[in-house]
C-alpha cells in the first residue's frame, strides 16, 4: 500500500512549525511521498521550494513539489527543477494551474502536457512525473470525452502517473479509469482523498474544482451546524466507506489532501494500512 499526503506551504513561523509536527506525526504510516503545492503565478514559488527543501533534508521521506506552468516561464521552471535536482529530489506534480484573475499571457506554457513534454527534454527519465486526473471532469472542459483526451496527452507527453481530484463516488473513479485504459493508457491513477471536517469549506472547494458531493451527504452534513464532532464522525465514515471500497476493488494507493492537519488524514490511512 503506498500513501502519500499533500501540503500547501506555510507563510508564518506559527505555521512551519504547526506543519514539521504534522509530518513527524503522519511518518509513522510510512508515507511514500510528502507533495506541497504551487500557487498560480508563482504565488508561493519561494515558500514551496523552502518546504519542500526542508522535507527531503530532515523527514527521511520523498518530497514532491508541484509545478504549476501558468504565468511561469521556461526558464524559471528549469531553474526550480535544477534546484531540486541538486537536492535529490526526483519526483514532481506538473500541474496546468489556474488562470489567475485579469491575466492575459499565460506565460510559455498553456497546457500542463507542454510543461511535462518540457521537463522530459530537459531532464530525460530523472523526474517521476505526476500529472492530475478529473474523474468527474475537470470544471472547464466542455465535455468528458474531451477532458480524457487532455489526460491521455498529458502520459503520452510522458508523465508517470496521476493524482485524481477528490470524489465521494467510486463508480467515477473506476469508470475514468476504465475509460483512459480504453485509449491505451494502462499507468497508475491514485485516488486524492479528502477527508470531510467542514461543511462550508468543502462546499466552497467543491464549487471551484467541479468535485461533486453527492446529495445525500451534502444534506447530512448541512444538518450538523455547529456540532463539528458529529459532523467529523459522519465525514469520517464516509471517507473511510470510500477508501474501504477503493481498497476492495483493487486500488493499492491514496494520496491524502491533508489541509496541513494530521487528524483525520492519519485514521483513514491508519484504516488502510
Amino acid at each position: 500500500m503506498q500513501l502519500s499526503f499533500e501540503f500547501f506551504p506555510p507563510r508564518t513561523e506559527k505555521g512551519k512549525q504547526n506543519l514539521k509536527l504534522v509530518r513527524q506525526e503522519l511518518t509513522v504510516v510510512n508515507p511514500h511521498y510528502f507533495s506541497t503545492t504551487f500557487g498560480a503565478g508563482g504565488t508561493t514559488q519561494e515558500a514551496t521550494l523552502e518546504t519542500v527543501l526542508d522535507i527531503q533534508a530532515n523527514d527521511n521521506i520523498s518530497a514532491a513539489p508541484h509545478l504549476s506552468c501558468i504565468d511561469s516561464d521556461k526558464l524559471k521552471i528549469l531553474s526550480l527543477l535544477k534546484q531540486y535536482q541538486a537536492a535529490g529530489i526526483n519526483r514532481v506534480v506538473a500541474l496546468r494551474g489556474d488562470i489567475p484573475s485579469g491575466v492575459r499571457d499565460i506565460g510559455d506554457f498553456h497546457y500542463a502536457n507542454e510543461l511535462v513534454e518540457f521537463i522530459r527534454h530537459e531532464f530525460g527519465n530523472y523526474f517521476h512525473i505526476e500529472v492530475a486526473a478529473y474523474p468527474e471532469m475537470h470544471p472547464q472542459a466542455t465535455n468528458m470525452n474531451t477532458d480524457i483526451e487532455h489526460f491521455v496527452n498529458k502520459i503520452k507527453a510522458g508523465a508517470d502517473g496521476a493524482i485524481t481530484q477528490y470524489f465521494y463516488n467510486a463508480d467515477a473513479y473506476f469508470r475514468f479509469v476504465d475509460e483512459v485504459q480504453k485509449n491505451g493508457i494502462d499507468v497508475p491513477i491514485t485516488p486524492g482523498i479528502m477527508p470531510i471536517t467542514n461543511y462550508d469549506q468543502l462546499l466552497r472547494f467543491s464549487n471551484m474544482c467541479g468535485a461533486e458531493i453527492p446529495r445525500w451527504i451534502e444534506k447530512r452534513l448541512s444538518t450538523y451546524g455547529d456540532d463539528l464532532a458529529s459532523l467529523s464522525a459522519f465525514g469520517f465514515d464516509v471517507v473511510s466507506n470510500l477508501c474501504d471500497q477503493l481498497k476492495s476493488q483493487g486500488v493499492e494507493s491514496f494520496h491524502f489532501y491533508s489541509m496541513n492537519k494530521t487528524q483525520p488524514s492519519l485514521l483513514l490511512a491508519q484504516e488502510l494500512k
